[in-house]
């Protein structure tokens, strides 16, 4: 009996709405929206990893540019610090509460998106860099794989690695289905984050600041599903 219980949760927690593939979908077009957003109107700072920031942070010492130089420890400090909290909070909140971490996160990513969105043009871009470093950190640690296979929903450098040794395997083996469906999978994740940076750079053009607003269409509808499913679940 006992047996058949854990077996019976095994297969609930596979069927959970958080790991399905529209999710990853989702939060990898925003995550493109936000590298955009960031890089166009709000400092030349790309906030969903932190590689390029590391780059521009040598560079800028190795120049004696030192006030520049730290000027990039923010965005960098602000991505630790949400790792930090999601790894600390996470657990406890899926243990004592019905609905789970990953809902949670998304409810404080619209409350992040709608501060950030009614923010005036003269505010200071650090503001925005944090919020966005803080919330794309948690998102990263938190959303971390759909039909057991690990995957990252703010940056494609991993997919695209992914992606060479997908079309490796598929060469040698045309008919396994499964290196076939990694290999769109992955393919479909650097389409829809770069389809979230076209979309956002055409829109702050046309709205500036307001323009990270539109992200709460796709975050709604993300919370609502998540929402629901963790009630379903949880009863």
């Amino acid at each position: 009996m006992e047996n058949f219980k854990l077996e019976s949760l095994a297969i609930k927690e596979e069927g959970l709405e958080c790991e399905k593939l529209w999710v990853f979908l989702t939060l990898m077009m925003i995550s493109g929206f936000y590298g955009a957003f960031t890089y166009t109107i709000r400092g030349a700072v790309f906030c969903n990893a932190q590689t390029a920031n590391f780059v521009l942070f040598a560079m800028e010492l190795g120049s004696g540019h030192f006030s520049k130089a730290f000027y990039y420890l923010i965005p960098m400090s602000a991505y630790c610090f949400g790792a930090i909290i999601s790894e600390a909070v996470g657990g406890p909140i899926k243990k004592l509460h019905n609905i789970r971490w990953d809902t949670v996160l998304i409810f404080i990513e619209i409350i992040v998106v709608i501060i950030l969105g009614l923010l005036p043009e003269t505010a200071p871009y650090q503001i925005s860099q944090v919020f966005i470093n803080f919330i794309c950190s948690m998102q990263y640690n938190t959303f971390r794989k759909t039909r057991k296979i690990p995957m990252a929903t703010t940056f494609c450098t991993n997919h695209l690695r992914q992606t060479g040794i997908s079309i490796v395997k598929f060469r040698k083996f045309p008919e396994d289905k499964e290196v076939k469906s990694k290999l769109f999978l992955h393919l479909k994740m650097i389409g829809i984050f770069v389809f979230g940076g076209l979309i956002s750079t055409i829109l702050c053009h046309l709205f500036l600041g307001k323009a990270i607003l539109f992200t709460l269409i796709p975050l709604s509808i993300l919370l609502t599903r998540l929402l629901l499913d963790d009630l379903k679940n949880r009863k």
